[in-house]
């Protein structure tokens, strides 16, 4: 399931015409100036002199750009199709431009359709339950849950971000969370001090705390030019002051993205601010990776408490998630092809397919987004391979994509983590993160509570499986 585009109620009738009302389909706020190229079409027909009109110059991603066209529309339903690119001004296409992606959408469409009624308070829900899982962990480790989990009900816009964020802890889902300001504050990226501390306010009443803040860095401006490390710097502030107001231990960006003049400029605010920096590895970025390398590298020379790495475990997979394998054959893929990336995952010459694949373009346009998983979001190594970085590790995501373990390849990275982490002094969160949304349509509540609960008994076994092998027995 990808991130919607156009609800029920995208389409409305008006006096010279019609609007529609476009979702955001991305994971944060974006600035108005990202969207090129959109086009329109109704009942098949193009429509040109479209305008569209925004209240800012920010995309907020519970907020719909409204377009509009001279095209009358008569009563009835109506086949709507929209497409656009965006530019997403924090991940790097080439040294000189951000990355561009397409983005379509068709649907059956009756103009003034009712959508899903907008709550004005949060949803009924049962009462609050205590969140239990970690009972058995360290002390010093930290089961979280990341709000980043209620992406499509966040982009829904069926209640504001915020009470979705604050009812994961209401409902008893974990008492530690992450949170996105891109996808929480309107006011991201600046995020206003009333806003944040609303929410913060909220969160306590719920009985809950924020662990870390996804910070953004956007290196291109709304222009296409390249923002220098001064400008860098200012982007990233406000930001930090949030993430301090809101009561986070410390903030996340992806490893190597700030480099180490500005990572050096950093470590002045984040003293100030009693912060920690998260630099996070994930996918293909084993520690082996020569840019993570080096990222590494400078996070060691810099060797200050409030600079540590974060390690997702899509790093650890030992097979592909079940549900990707049937999504992929679903959007076009070769079965044989197919069969092959699951039965060979690990096979170092699997990379090789992939980009071979890749260059005979033997991908389907269907399939290429999820395509480009296998070559960026998942990662084939084993957990031995964090031996030699845990000193420098603060946190973990436990980042899963569906809930098929019945070959353990959900809870197998997880047992180990909890092998490698037992007999270290490691202190610090491990955060449930669901990356399966863009083919798995589940309620986000459910999955991640069945995913903490997974993750504290695989954990647990991982450590005792520590405690077996150093005191010369054996894990049944």
């Amino acid at each position: 399931m990808s991130l919607p585009i156009l609800l029920d109620d995208a389409l409305a009738a008006a006096p010279d015409g019609f609007a529609l009302r476009l979702s955001l389909p991305w994971i944060r706020s974006l600035p108005v100036a990202s969207l090129s190229d959109l086009e329109v079409s109704i009942d098949g027909a193009a429509v040109t002199d479209l305008r569209s009109g925004s209240d800012g110059e920010w995309w907020f991603l519970q907020d719909r750009l409204v377009v509009s066209g001279p095209h009358p529309l008569d009563g009835g339903p109506h086949e709507v199709a929209v497409s656009f690119r965006l530019a997403i001004p924090y991940l790097q296409a080439g040294p000189d431009a951000p990355l561009t992606l397409p983005f379509h959408a068709q649907r059956t469409l009756t103009a003034d359709a009712a959508g899903p009624a907008a709550s004005a308070g949060r949803r009924a829900r049962s009462a609050p339950r205590k969140a239990e899982p970690g009972r058995d962990l360290p002390s010093a480790w930290a089961l979280a849950a990341s709000a980043f989990n209620w992406t499509p009900e966040v982009v829904r816009a069926e209640r504001s971000a915020a009470e979705i964020a604050v009812d994961v802890v209401g409902e008893g889902v974990a008492s530690v969370i992450e949170i996105e300001p891109g996808q929480m504050w309107r006011s991201f990226p600046e995020p206003a001090d009333a806003e944040v501390d609303v929410f913060r306010a909220s969160l306590t009443a719920a009985g809950g705390t924020v662990s870390i803040v996804g910070a953004s860095l956007d290196d291109w401006a709304s222009s296409g030019r390249r923002r220098d490390d001064d400008e860098r710097l200012a982007f990233l502030l406000p930001q930090l002051r949030a993430a301090h107001r809101v009561g986070a231990m410390g903030v996340r960006l992806p490893i190597g993205q700030a480099g180490p003049t500005l990572l050096a400029r950093l470590v002045p605010v984040l003293r100030e601010l009693d912060l920690v920096l998260f630099e996070e590895a994930q996918g293909r970025q084993a520690p082996s990776d020569p840019d993570t390398a080096r990222a590494l590298d400078a996070i060691a020379a810099l060797d200050d408490p409030h600079v540590r790495v974060l390690v997702d475990i899509s790093m650890l997979m030992p097979a592909l998630p079940v549900s990707y394998l049937a999504a992929i054959e679903a959007a076009g893929l070769d079965r044989a092809f197919v069969d092959r990336v699951a039965s060979e995952w690990r096979d170092p010459a699997t990379v090789g397919v992939l980009m071979s694949a890749l260059r005979a373009g033997e991908v389907p346009p269907p399939a290429r987004a999820l395509f480009m998983d296998m070559l960026v979001r998942f990662g084939r190594s084993d957990a031995a391979v964090l031996r030699d970085i845990l000193p420098l590790v603060g946190g973990f995501h436990l980042k899963f994509w569906d809930l098929d373990d019945a070959d353990r390849r959900v809870s197998q990275p997880i047992r180990d983590l909890g092998a490698a982490l037992a007999g270290t002094d490691f202190a610090g969160t491990l955060c449930s993160e669901w990356g399966g949304h863009e083919w798995l349509e589940a309620d986000a509540t459910e999955m991640t509570r069945r995913h903490l609960a997974l993750a504290s008994t695989a954990l647990a076994e991982g450590v005792a499986q520590h405690h077996d092998r150093a005191s010369g027995t054996t894990m049944p």
